[in-house]
């Protein structure tokens, strides 16, 4: 009996010692790897000194890029390129009105002599007006399409002549929920959407072989600066509240990790899509009386 109770607990010792190596070595096998990492990647970023920009550079920045972040304004961009620096991030920024043909390329220029090279595009830069759509005029049109989509256009060649060079690259266009379903009251701003989805699809079909990616991302009702007026009316916010499957407005930092899964190894056979950050808008309507 003596020599089953030994033989019993060296048993119990093994079975005990096996269950430690196999936990150890499930611990050692825990994936580690880059999928998701856009550290040391180099991203020039439109419209990037304030809201989903300003969000998106900061996002890009603490997880390890060197970003060059652009906008119209000098101001604008002095001051969030020294918040940003303030705090630690690999942060530059350019003056550039990306309805100005000669302005994309001199920045374009610049942003790669500062980073050597361009990993990641991000356009972002935007303009909108409200007003019925018999109200608008040609210089309305042209006000809202040069910058959103010729603009956006021109930057995205002018960026993709370098990365077809180089035979890599990504880029990030910011769409919209008007890609989906337009407002009413913004029309010219609906159709740069539509068309930047096109241009996204375009794109994506024609430089595929270079090794350059092209994706885009449509966020929904999102509150930054430029929206704080419209958003803080109470019956725009009982809407949202009624409407959106997520029962909140989206805050720009929202944005932050898709642009970054799009950036990234992560979506490595992705390309010529929209992905939908939208709080669940794009999903459906609600019936406007309580369900039994």
């Amino acid at each position: 009996m003596a020599g089953l109770s030994v033989h019993f607990h060296f048993r119990r010792v093994a079975l005990i010692f096996h269950a430690t190596c196999v936990e150890s070595q499930t611990r050692n096998h825990i994936v580690s790897d880059q999928l998701f990492s856009v550290s040391d990647q180099h991203v020039l970023i439109t419209g990037g000194s304030r809201g989903i920009g300003r969000a998106i550079a900061e996002g890009f920045a603490t997880r390890g890029a060197e970003v060059v972040i652009c906008s119209r304004s000098q101001e604008s961009i002095a001051a969030a390129v020294q918040e940003m620096q303030k705090a630690g991030m690999s942060v530059t920024g350019l003056t550039c009105d990306v309805s100005d043909p000669e302005q994309i390329k001199s920045t374009v220029a610049a942003a790669i002599e500062q980073l050597t090279h361009i990993d990641t595009l991000i356009n972002v830069a935007g303009v909108n007006r409200r007003q019925r759509a018999e109200t608008f005029t040609a210089a309305d049109y042209d006000f809202v399409l040069d910058t959103n989509l010729r603009g956006a256009f021109l930057m995205s060649l002018e960026v993709g002549r370098h990365m077809i060079e180089r035979q890599s690259g990504t880029q990030i266009n910011i769409e919209s929920l008007n890609t989906w379903m337009p407002l009413k009251g913004v029309l010219p701003y609906a159709m740069s959407k539509f068309g930047m989805q096109g241009m996204t699809r375009g794109l994506a079909l024609e430089w595929g072989r270079h090794g350059i990616r092209v994706n885009s991302l449509a966020p929904g009702f999102i509150l930054t600066d430029l929206t704080k007026k419209l958003w803080s009316d109470p019956t725009m916010q009982a809407w949202n509240e009624a409407n959106a499957p997520l029962g909140r407005l989206g805050q720009p930092e929202d944005m932050i990790g898709t642009a970054v899964f799009l950036a990234s190894k992560a979506s490595a056979f992705m390309t010529g899509q929209t992905l939908y950050v939208d709080g669940g808008f794009s999903s459906g309507w609600s019936w406007p009386i309580p369900l039994p």
